[in-house]
């Protein structure tokens, strides 16, 4: 008489990694597109910032010779002088949005009648194109019958053109820029607000924290991931910005308004001549830039979690 024995039918390979790669299939599609649409330009960029190059023609080994004309317009204070001076006052100016934000969020974050209301408002911004932005502040500012004119009528003041004086244009279009930015940094501490411990809160009140103490000591400690995604997105966008000084000024007057995002679009694809690979190292000059911002808050996220 025999007996049957069930033998353990033997699993695959994939069954017994299963754990390990589902996370990446589902990271593929995303990945793929990450480097279709951002890896693989950025390296062409930095490929064609060593070619001269008209979009149309054979391309033209040059080396470095882009970069030493920019370095030359530095020099002259030229119009990359100019850009790159106001991308770093954008830069400092646009990092207002940060603790505005907060304090807006520490505001809507009660409970009193009415706040939804508030929170609309204040979200409003937001949801609203550049463009639209744009064109609401242009007539704001306008010399004839915008509302800040009649407002410094009101004190015999003015007329003031801010988009025509090179010393007010750029901080006009900055301030512009941080209504819809402040917004965006407010929902961040909206949401990280409402993933603080309360447990926490009472704690430091039982220890007599109050206001300003509850407020750096337990509060902002707990918001440290919303305040780094709020500095790496400013930062981006203070680096990047375009839409507002294309519908409010195109660069003038006379060029003052200029950014390395807004003169790389002139001499690449605007009436400058097609200087596709000067244009491409004004790109990587801009992407050097915001790397070294975001890799030094990076670290500096990093260091903290280690501290810990």
């Amino acid at each position: 008489m025999t007996v049957a024995v069930d033998v353990p039918e033997q699993e695959s390979w994939f069954h017994r990694n299963q754990q390990r790669i589902a996370p990446w299939l589902f990271l593929t599609p995303g990945l793929l597109f990450f480097s279709v649409y951002v890896i693989i330009p950025l390296f062409e960029s930095i490929n064609l910032s060593f070619y001269e190059w008209d979009g149309l023609g054979a391309a033209e080994y040059v080396g470095f010779r882009n970069y030493e004309d920019l370095y030359w317009e530095w020099v002259d204070r030229d119009a990359f002088y100019i850009s790159l001076k106001n991308n770093l006052i954008w830069l400092v100016m646009y990092l207002l949005a940060i603790p505005a934000g907060l304090f807006i969020a520490l505001f809507l974050n009660q409970t009193v009648w009415g706040i939804r209301l508030y929170k609309s408002l204040f979200f409003f911004p937001f949801v609203i194109s550049q463009v639209v932005v744009g064109l609401v502040f242009t007539w704001f500012y306008d010399p004839t019958f915008g509302l800040l004119n009649e407002f410094l009528d009101l004190f015999g003041l003015g007329p003031l053109n801010v988009l025509g004086d090179e010393r007010f244009v750029t901080y006009g279009i900055i301030f512009a820029g941080l209504w819809p930015q402040t917004a965006y940094c407010m929902i961040l501490y909206l949401t990280g607000l409402n993933a603080v411990d309360p447990e926490q809160i009472e704690a430091g009140r039982l220890d007599g924290a109050k206001s300003w103490r509850m407020l750096w000591h337990i509060i902002l400690p707990q918001l440290r991931p919303a305040t780094f995604i709020a500095f790496v997105v400013t930062i981006i966008g203070a680096l990047r910005s375009f839409d507002l000084i294309s519908i409010m000024t195109q660069g003038g007057p006379f060029g003052s308004s200029r950014v390395l995002a807004y003169y790389m679009f002139e001499v690449a694809l605007s009436e400058y001549g097609f200087r596709m690979g000067y244009g491409a190292a004004i790109a990587v000059i801009l992407f050097l830039i915001m790397l070294c911002f975001i890799a030094y808050f990076l670290w500096s996220m990093y260091r903290e979690e280690k501290g810990h």
